[in-house]
């Protein structure tokens, strides 16, 4: 008969650190949705920068009166998340990924592929891959509405994933803080295809946390269907479940297997039926697109290093796509050579891999960055043993 032998005994567990939740957090976080306003060019950032000025301003000087931290983080996701979000539906304002995932949707189920044939302009491409197009299936099926929008199904199936990866008695303090965070309010304004991809990685990394290898290779296997920068967590949530070995014997072994195995499966079912009815299309939009392979020019363009370098530098394209491999190559070699021992250190080490990444793309954006931010986050308040992982034992129990 199979038992499972808890991750870390409850008496063990260290205290998760205090997020930042003052006066001066949320004044900090006014001032940046104001920056934001000011700044941009975008319609749907500067509505969301005004309203969530005054939503971040409003938390701040309830916290200054003394108030709750969570009354305060209430009144900044109403300012910042609702209230705009709300105001864009009516309007029909959204980010470009927005209507490029309605687009693909609606393309998938018309011909079989959510990617278009002839793609001239930066916005006929689909650079993520086929499982995103599942979000716009609500409105490709019963037409445009606040209801069937992307943007409210990939938020919720953000918060839902998020939310499970936490630990089940302390949940509402962190999904409330980081759905207030500007670089996740934003794009659940807005719309965001990053998040969805954040919340599974973070459930990939809890379930395999908790021993369910399965259900972690599940996670890790959808996410890795929707864009290619879940695809890092396979190999780091496989040296997180291949370490405890040491400790559980061959089932450790097993278990490794058996979630890579489940992942690449589970991708493959999403992604192989539309990749394979136009392969030309799938390289052209998912692969030549994004590392600016194309005539057409990525809209991504944030001052980061690897965009510098290939706009500014002779050869600076070659050079960034090194450094991203570079990149890719360190974060194999820290797993070989010093695999994480625990879901933590798991996360942080997967956020320091895309954060490098991002750096390094010659096309990115400072939207990019809430991967690394989420999976920080729930490194920090999520399960986070003090000591090396424990996998699921089995033992015989003669009777």
């Amino acid at each position: 008969m199979a038992t499972t032998t808890p991750l870390t005994p409850p008496d063990q567990r260290r205290k998760p650190p205090a997020i930042p939740s003052g006066a001066l957090w949320w004044a900090v976080c006014s001032a940046a949705a104001l920056g934001l306003a000011a700044c941009s060019s975008l319609g749907p950032h500067r509505v969301w920068g005004t309203a969530a000025a005054l939503g971040y301003l409003a938390a701040a000087l309830l916290a200054v009166r003394g108030r709750s931290p969570r009354a305060a983080g209430a009144v900044a996701i109403t300012g910042a998340v609702l209230l705009p979000l709300l105001w864009l539906l009516a309007v029909e304002r959204a980010q470009l990924e927005v209507r490029v995932v309605a687009r693909s949707a609606g393309l998938l189920l018309a011909e079989g592929t959510p990617y278009l044939q002839r793609p001239l302009v930066p916005e006929d491409f689909n650079p993520y891959l086929p499982g995103m197009a599942v979000f716009g299936l609500p409105e490709a099926v019963a037409g445009p509405g606040p209801l069937t929008d992307p943007r409210l199904w990939m938020g919720a199936a953000f918060l839902a994933a998020f939310a499970l990866a936490l630990p089940a008695g302390s949940r509402s303090g962190p999904l409330r803080w980081i759905a207030a965070c500007p670089l996740v309010a934003l794009p659940l304004a807005v719309g965001g295809v990053d998040l969805p991809v954040a919340g599974l990685m973070c459930l990939g990394l809890a379930l395999a946390g908790r021993g369910r290898a399965g259900a972690a290779g599940v996670a890790l296997g959808v996410a890795a269907a929707l864009k290619w920068t879940a695809w890092p967590a396979i190999p780091v949530v496989l040296a997180l479940l291949a370490v405890s070995s040491r400790s559980a014997g061959h089932s450790a072994d097993r278990a490794s297997a058996r979630c890579g195995l489940v992942a690449l499966l589970t991708a493959a079912a999403l992604v192989l039926p539309a990749a394979l009815r136009d392969p030309g299309a799938f390289r052209a939009h998912v692969v030549d697109f994004p590392l600016g392979l194309t005539d057409a020019v990525s809209s991504a363009a944030s001052p980061l290093p690897g965009h510098l370098l290939a706009t500014h530098v002779p050869g600076g394209r070659t050079l960034a796509l090194l450094l991203l491999g570079v990149s890719a190559l360190l974060l194999a070699l820290s797993l070989l050579l010093r695999p994480p021992a625990t879901t933590a250190d798991a996360a942080t080490r997967l956020a320091l891999g895309l954060l490098l990444a991002i750096a390094f793309m010659p096309a990115s954006r400072f939207g990019y960055l809430v991967h690394p931010l989420v999976l920080a986050v729930w490194a920090a308040v999520g399960e986070t043993p003090g000591h090396p992982l424990l996998l699921r034992v089995r033992k015989q129990v003669s009777r």
